[in-house]
């Protein structure tokens, strides 16, 4: 299997000005593998530690933060000598250890000459906690389920992606019905490691879903363990209610469908845990399309996606059938699975802001407006083959961006006031 961050770590490590660094993401995204892969094939010597597996170890920074100490019984732990330019050390699960993250701060500053990488399913959970965080002293990375390329290439689709990436139209239009099935095959698998690798292994979509249903469960056990007791109750009615939320025709988030009455107060911390996690993708309504986009967002107006577009058809309880034939049950959901697919993309680039417009009545929207490379570019996103969109055309006109875009089933295709974008093709770094 190939991820793309694998580069990041890369240009980590040669960084001359490099930090300990910390990968964060949700829970079974990747993270052990990645890293194990990159010590595996990038240095010498890989000295890992999971901590949620090694409670011996984990009181390892409670004495003191003694880099020399620490080293020691890493060495004595690992049964080989550390040596700083070719070992990595990871701190895998290091939120399992008191004041691991803090050691973090340590490294930086008594011994940078180490390649430190600490991972955690849980690490943005550091606001709910009593942690000393080590602010400024760490780099950070984010790891997020398998986007559609890499999808592709773990199906041996090598030469499909690199036309993609070089946006080789010609050949790509060629291809297009093949794409498009995969994108239908993506839908349903989704990104998460394991069920991709079983997917490439077998086709067995049954044996999918099996796993699929595992993460979910695995998902909801941790609501009860880490969480805070008493927002547990109100953090599965957030969780539970995604599918129904992206299944309105209008994705606003709307409290009202947990229960009558709902408030925003009783939800907002349980809503933040859920994006802390990394389990959610939270992005606001922005009232027009300025620079920076951030300073036109309304907080109190937003839509949630989950991190991964296999996920929510499971959750939902899609059938195979319904995706891969598209009959009309799939059709009526079709619309949710395609804007949460887009948002998992257009997310691989952790720099872009993400926002949505509607005008002041919400009879008028834009699924996205995202903001790059000093520009507000409009997203368009068409599930089916009706490719009109008057709303769409209408923000154009008022606010003439440079850029618009529209993604969609038909191919590539430049337009006097937008572009059409293959949705099998959106989400790279320039679109």
């Amino acid at each position: 299997m190939y991820r793309e961050s694998i580069i990041s770590l890369k240009r980590w490590k040669e960084n001359k000005f490099r930090k300990p660094l910390i990968v964060r993401g949700a829970r079974q995204v990747g993270k052990t593998w990645l890293l194990k892969e990159f010590g595996r094939t990038e240095y010498d010597k890989l000295v890992y530690v999971n901590f949620e597996e090694n409670p011996a170890l984990q009181n390892m920074f409670t004495t003191d933060f003694s880099i020399e100490r620490i080293i020691t019984a890493l060495q004595i732990h690992a049964q080989t000598t550390i040596t700083a330019e070719n070992t990595l050390i990871v701190f895998d699960e290091i939120q399992s250890a008191e004041r691991g993250v803090t050691s973090l701060k340590y490294f930086c500053e008594n011994a940078p000459q180490y390649h430190v990488i600490a991972a955690g399913s849980l690490l943005r959970m550091g606001l709910h906690s009593q942690v000393s965080f080590p602010v400024g002293k760490v780099d950070f990375l984010d790891l997020r389920p398998l986007s559609f390329f890499e999808f592709l290439l773990s199906l041996n689709e090598s030469e499909l992606v690199n036309a993609l990436r070089e946006k080789k139209w010609s050949i790509i239009s060629i291809f297009a019905d093949k794409l498009k099935e995969y994108l239908r095959y993506f839908f349903y698998v989704g990104g998460m490691p394991e069920v991709v690798n079983a997917f490439a292994q077998t086709r067995d979509w049954q044996l999918v879903r099996q796993i699929q249903s595992r993460i979910l469960n695995s998902y909801e056990g941790d609501f009860s363990k880490h969480a805070p007791y008493d927002i547990v109750p109100r953090i599965r009615m957030v969780w539970k209610s995604i599918p129904s939320q992206l299944a309105k025709e209008n994705k606003k988030f709307i409290y009202g469908v947990l229960r009558e009455g709902a408030r925003s107060k009783d939800f907002e911390l349980a809503i933040q845990w859920l994006e802390d996690c990394g389990l959610l993708l939270k992005i606001h309504r922005v009232s027009k399309p300025g620079i920076p986009l951030a300073a036109y967002q309304e907080m109190s107006v937003f839509k949630l996606f989950l991190h991964d577009v296999g996920l929510l058809g499971a959750m939902a309880g899609l059938d195979v059938r319904t995706i891969i034939d598209g009959d009309e049950i799939f059709t009526e959901f079709k619309g949710a699975l395609t804007e949460q697919y887009v948002m998992q993309q257009l997310r691989l680039n952790n720099e872009r802001y993400i926002g949505y417009w509607t005008n002041n009545r919400s009879t008028s929207e834009v699924d996205f407006v995202i903001q790059e490379e000093g520009k507000t570019i409009p997203i368009e996103v068409k599930s089916g083959d009706n490719l009109r969109a008057k709303s769409f055309k209408l923000f154009c006109e008022k606010y003439k961006p440079s850029m618009a875009i529209r993604t969609s089933q038909a191919n590539y295709k430049e337009e006097e006031w937008m572009t059409n974008v293959p949705l099998y093709s959106i989400g790279e770094e320039n679109l």
